[in-house]
């Protein structure tokens, strides 16, 4: 017999997450049945939609999330011990993975890619769900051309940092919208935006029309609130909006006001389009070789802020949220 931790969702947030909404819980694995794998975590994601979904989903619940493991055992002929997955088993650090399983295959369990010499953490990153967003929601909504000038917000983050260095890849001007001035340095030095700008220090409106005289085109919008109300009111006609998330008022119990936002959409005619990644989800392959390729190439740069240990994920998650991280936020198990 395995035993395995996992963490468990007592209650639905209030606000910012605390430590004792959760319960580590520890159990004996059942021995493997007929198409089932044993798999120890080697790293494990924690991301914004983990808060966004709290309040969707009766309580308790296992908290899921992305995660890359090694198959220790296994009675599946596609899995042999020693292959890497990547699935959505969340915060738990040994478990029992049926990958033809109905719920498995709608949510995704599948080798980790060829990554050669890359860190096998990218699985959860660049060449995982956060990647695939990004690639997919920035240019199958977007459709971006090369000229064009595109605004993201939330520009530091694991998503954003990726959608921005697309845009340049697509030989986009790119606007980048991140919480410190080291952040915007980051941007601006290493990732190669054109302009990187401090939201919290700086007139958001004013910055914005000096970073982008001629307008916005393309705005790919991770933080919601005040902030994309004022960029959508200086994009340009035609416009293309993809929203992918508003981590700006996860943690708020009362949701903060803005703009109202209906004059910019129907005087530009924009259009905007919220997703979900798994949309694509037979395409991920498509996604994880182009990014694969620039990465290798120098063209895509990662950064990951790793926090290491099991029982410091609740520390990480916490400070995803608050905005500590630099790209993708991992816990080394």
């Amino acid at each position: 017999m395995v035993k395995a931790r996992k963490y468990v969702v007592k209650r639905h947030f209030q606000g910012e997450p605390k430590k004792d909404d959760y319960e580590l819980i520890e159990y004996e694995l059942p021995p493997l049945k007929d198409g089932d794998i044993l798999v120890k975590a080697e790293w494990i994601s924690v991301d914004p939609y983990l808060r966004a979904y709290n309040s969707q989903i009766k309580t308790p619940y296992d908290q899921f999330s992305s995660q890359v493991g090694i198959v220790l055992e296994s009675k599946s002929p596609n899995f042999p011990v020693g292959c890497r997955i990547v699935s959505q088993k969340g915060w738990c650090d040994y478990s029992i993975v049926n990958p033809k399983d109905k719920l498995n295959v709608e949510l995704g369990v599948y080798k980790l890619p060829n990554l050669g010499d890359l860190s096998p953490s990218l699985g959860v990153g660049a060449v995982g769900m956060p990647g695939a967003t990004a690639y997919f929601g920035f240019l199958e909504i977007c459709k971006p051309k090369a000229g064009e000038t595109v605004v993201v917000t939330g520009a530091a983050g694991a998503v954003g940092s990726l959608v921005g260095q697309i845009a340049k890849i697509k030989g986009c001007r790119v606007v980048g919208f991140a919480g410190s001035d080291e952040k915007v340095k980051w941007l601006e030095t290493e990732l190669g935006f054109d302009k990187a700008i401090n939201y919290k220090t700086a007139n958001v409106v004013q910055a914005l029309k000096e970073a982008a005289p001629k307008g916005v085109d393309c705005y790919f919008d991770n933080v919601g609130g005040e902030i994309s109300s004022q960029i959508l009111a200086q994009m340009n006609l035609h416009g293309r909006v993809s929203v992918c998330g508003s981590i700006s008022s996860y943690n708020d119990s009362n949701l903060p006001k803005a703009t109202i936002v209906q004059p910019s959409l129907v005087f530009k005619q924009l259009k905007v389009e919220g997703f979900i990644v798994s949309r694509w989800l037979d395409r991920w392959p498509e996604a994880f070789a182009d990014i694969i390729q620039w990465i290798k190439s120098g063209k895509l740069k990662t950064r990951e802020h790793v926090t290491e240990g099991f029982d410091k994920l609740f520390d990480a998650f916490v400070g995803m949220l608050a905005g500590e991280n630099f790209g993708k936020a991992v816990v080394k198990v």
